[in-house]
């Protein structure tokens, strides 16, 4: 492979890598839906303004692009805040603000991080929800 095959496959694989993590956007009885079919589901209350949001979701991405299983087996959904915040589903699960990740399965809460943003305790806790989706 020449220099200019390799910068070209680059560049592509860098502009459709953001694509390929995109998480579901939220939308009432989705976040219900997900757990009936037994699936495992981390929330992201998440503002476009936020720059304790935006650091999470970098080390997110960068947490699933390490291990493809993320991805796989976690159901994975933004919750934007400022459309959502008095929704309720933030209610139901007493979300104090945005920059709030939490990991859901059937009608428990596995774990939650409020305005962290280190990568050890977001991967602690997307390892948490992985355990629980490949578990039998």
């Amino acid at each position: 492979m020449n220099r200019r095959q390799f910068l070209a496959t680059s560049a592509a694989a860098v502009a459709v890598a953001p694509a390929a993590f995109a998480a579901t956007a939220y939308t009432p009885g989705l976040v219900d839906a997900e757990l009936a079919a037994g699936k495992t589901v981390f929330l992201d209350f998440k503002a476009s303004w936020c720059s304790t949001c935006a650091a999470q979701e970098r080390v997110i991405n960068a947490l699933k692009s390490a291990n493809p299983a993320y991805e796989r087996a976690i159901s994975f959904v933004d919750v934007d805040w400022d459309t959502y915040k008095t929704a309720e589903i933030t209610k139901r699960l007493n979300i104090p603000r945005r920059s709030t990740l939490v990991v859901l399965k059937g009608d428990q809460e596995l774990g939650r991080i409020v305005a962290g943003t280190g990568q050890a305790e977001i991967k602690a806790l997307m390892d948490t929800a992985l355990a629980a989706a490949t578990s039998a």
